[in-house]
């Protein structure tokens, strides 16, 4: 170990996480001024006063649902910390989707499946279990389903995305893109109900992204954003934060008080590090 290694190790672990989250929102914002003010169409948004907080995870109904469910999609065994949502958010999404009923849902961000399956289960047993129309296109970078690369194998899952969502017959109504989520938005046709951001977390991302689903969205639709750290302080014991989301989201309100992001808190359920604190937060119309 060298003598910088040593000095290092001396500083008490807190200070080193702060001083590295310092560093990454120096990055962050770096990034994200370099970038000009893009403009947002808000209207197609759901108002903040539409919309009751207490009442989505509330539900005996959802419950009930939700733990048939949960028996199907835990057989396939997928781990907690792989970077994806933790085990509580995934619920809290199967109660949004049952909730909100959408018929239309668009995720960005696919990873190893996790809130894919709990975004398709819920429609499943919200829309089509009733014979009803819905559809879900999720989004990613990479091809999650790749079978020359079979990237869902270094986090510990024995099956692709794909072969999850087949295994539980929901490819009828699931579609995987693979590919750039500005430029996927840019040129898609469809139009979405709900609309969850779970991809690139960099500030300059999310800002760009925002502005681009808005468009996708139809009327009284709503945005998911995973990650949201309010005023970049830590929510869990490990002092972890991502800025970018907050940090992308703070410019676009500062130019258009029309939008509001409203942090979900605490969940009535464990998310992660013995607590009930989520990141999720939902972006809508203030009005």
């Amino acid at each position: 170990m060298s003598f910088a290694q040593h000095i290092t190790r001396m500083i008490p672990l807190s200070i080193r996480i702060r001083y590295r989250i310092h560093q990454k929102i120096r990055k962050e914002n770096g990034e994200l001024n370099s970038i000009g003010r893009i403009d947002c169409e808000t209207g197609n948004l759901r108002r903040e006063k539409d919309l009751c907080l207490n009442d989505l995870f509330c539900s005996s109904e959802v419950e009930n649902a939700w733990n048939e469910a949960k028996k199907e999609i835990e057989a396939f065994n997928i781990p907690d910390g792989t970077g994806g949502v933790n085990p509580g958010d995934r619920k809290a999404l199967y109660y949004l989707i049952s909730q909100l009923k959408p018929t239309s849902v668009l995720e960005v961000g696919t990873h190893i499946g996790a809130s894919t399956l709990n975004i398709a289960s819920a429609l499943y047993a919200s829309r089509i279990k009733k014979g009803e129309n819905a559809s879900l296109t999720t989004v990613d970078i990479l091809d999650v389903n790749s079978t020359a690369t079979k990237p869902w194998l270094q986090y510990g899952v024995s099956r692709s995305p794909l072969e999850m969502i087949d295994s539980l017959n929901y490819g009828s109504f699931v579609n995987f893109v693979s590919g750039s989520s500005i430029q996927y938005a840019e040129t898609c046709k469809e139009r979405f109900d709900f609309i969850f951001l779970d991809g690139d977390h960099s500030a300059k991302t999310v800002y760009q992204e925002i502005p681009a689903v808005l468009k996708l969205l139809n009327p009284n639709g709503i945005i998911l954003l995973h990650d949201y750290f309010p005023g970049m302080k830590p929510l869990w014991s490990d002092g972890a934060v991502t800025p970018g989301p907050f940090l992308a989201t703070r410019r676009l309100v500062k130019e258009d008080a029309s939008l509001i992001a409203l942090p979900l808190g605490s969940l009535p359920w464990p998310t992660k590090l013995q607590s009930n604190v989520t990141s999720l937060a939902l972006l809508l119309k203030n009005e």
